[in-house]
């Protein structure tokens, strides 16, 4: 029997937990999850109580995280992303095995010698994106040197958004996943290759250099890049590829503004303003504009010169900025105020569906011949509880926990799914899930 205690059980963990104690039966396993909402986690178990468990969760009780952690096999965090490090030093500690669907920090890589001395797995980056992502393009770039292919660019951009039949706003977005990392997106300076160059955009430049992306039946998207894309050069094995670029994608519009927050300042998450409640989100918006007598609008329009038009005015309207709606946060940062206004206007309601949208572009020479594919992934939520992001982010995780449990591979120390024995059956059982991509020759 394998003990499996997952930490955390918030948006994205619903396939994730689906997955795993429909499949507990079959391999004998007891899962432990522990969360702040104890009697949630309860009620999902229901069905389940022969191999499941609920347990309340502080995070910040280390006693309580070190004791779940001894008791469990492998323990999967599905935690913020800047908790992982202390879960992740004791599971190393214990000699337990853990899984996570974030990126690889620093504090991560600090243990991985350590780990692969005891033969302990830290598994990192194995949900979308990161996760998919890596995955299927590993998939792509293999095939393509097997066949003799030299890769000469390439090109990812996921983006985590709103089907086209619960699109109801302006923005064309709702939050299907944490909506803090949504507002503080694309702050750091975005590193890529382009053309044999290296390229820096800094964030108060990020969201006016996008690029179009077409995904067939879904039509366009904006492009912007993420932070840092040289760093996978080498974990793809794409050394001498001189485009490397991996970015994330909204619907046509939303980068131009969204750009307004990110120049006005509202975007920021370094300091708090106090007595919040006494302000509207008109008076917050003065706030941060320089004095005149003329309107907000007017003076927002004067801010923001040749890059404020009738598209992004209606998109501010919509989130009532012109109407003196109150703030009902008693103090936060200009970033934890807006965020709480669009938690309220960009919420998934009852029956709406979310969308993933993923698309790798590869250019490559073979046989003298220089040539593109693109590989593309769509997938559609059931509803506003069984997310598309939730299946996404969760799934990948849950099927490589349960491929390492069962003997599929016995890697060790820190991993990304960007090798054979990870990646293969991970993608075989995704496709067998409606997870599946389109591949096609561009001319």
């Amino acid at each position: 029997m394998s003990k499996i205690l997952i930490i955390g059980a918030g948006r994205s963990s619903s396939s994730l937990i689906t997955y795993l104690l429909t499949n507990a039966g079959i391999y004998n396993w007891q899962i432990t999850i522990a969360d702040a909402n104890k009697a949630a986690v309860e009620a999902r178990i229901a069905n389940y109580k022969e191999h499941a468990t609920a347990v309340e969760f502080d995070a910040t009780d280390a006693a309580l995280r070190e004791s779940l952690i001894a008791q469990s096999d492998l323990v999967i965090s599905m935690l913020p992303a800047f908790m992982h490090g202390d879960v992740a030093r004791d599971c190393v500690k214990l000699g337990k095995h853990l899984a996570t669907a974030s990126y690889v920090s620093a504090e991560m890589r600090e243990l991985d010698a350590e780990a692969r001395q005891k033969h302990i797995l830290l598994l990192n980056e194995c949900g979308l994106d990161p996760g998919i992502d890596h995955a299927s393009a590993m998939k792509v770039i293999d095939h393509l040197k097997t066949i003799g292919g030299k890769i000469t660019g390439f090109k990812s951009f996921c983006g985590g958004l709103v089907a086209p039949e619960s699109n109801d706003n302006p923005w064309g977005y709702k939050f299907s996943w944490n909506p803090r990392n949504v507002v503080l997106a694309g702050q750091g300076t975005a590193q890529f290759i382009e053309d044999g160059s290296l390229k820096f955009i800094p964030y108060n430049r990020i969201y006016t250099q996008v690029e179009t992306i077409e995904m067939d039946g879904y039509g366009k998207f904006d492009g912007y890049a993420n932070r840092d894309s040289i760093s996978y050069k080498e974990p793809y094995g794409l050394s001498d590829t001189t485009t490397m670029l991996r970015g994330t994608l909204r619907m046509p519009g939303y980068c131009k503004a969204w750009n307004v927050f990110v120049k006005l300042g509202l975007t920021d998450d370094t300091y708090k303003i106090r007595n919040a409640d006494t302000m509207t989100y008109t008076q917050l918006l003065e706030a941060f504009l320089p004095n005149g007598h003329a309107s907000t609008k007017v003076k927002l329009s004067a801010f923001m010169g040749a890059e404020m038009d009738d598209e992004v005015m209606e998109k501010l309207e919509y989130l009532e900025l012109f109407s003196n709606k109150p703030i009902r946060m008693k103090e936060g940062s200009p970033a934890e105020l807006l965020q709480q206004l669009l938690e309220e206007k960009w919420l998934l309601k009852p029956g709406d569906k979310d969308m993933i949208v993923m698309q790798h572009q590869f250019e490559y020479q073979l046989n003298g011949v220089y040539k593109q594919l693109n590989s593309s992934l769509v997938v559609i939520g059931d509803d506003e509880v069984h997310t598309a992001m939730a299946k996404t982010v969760g799934l990948p995780l849950a099927i490589t926990v349960k491929n390492f449990l069962t003997g599929k591979f016995s890697l060790y120390g820190v991993q990304i799914p960007t090798v054979k024995e990870i990646y293969e059956p991970m993608l075989a059982e995704l496709e067998a899930l409606g997870v599946a991509f389109v591949e096609k020759e561009m001319m």
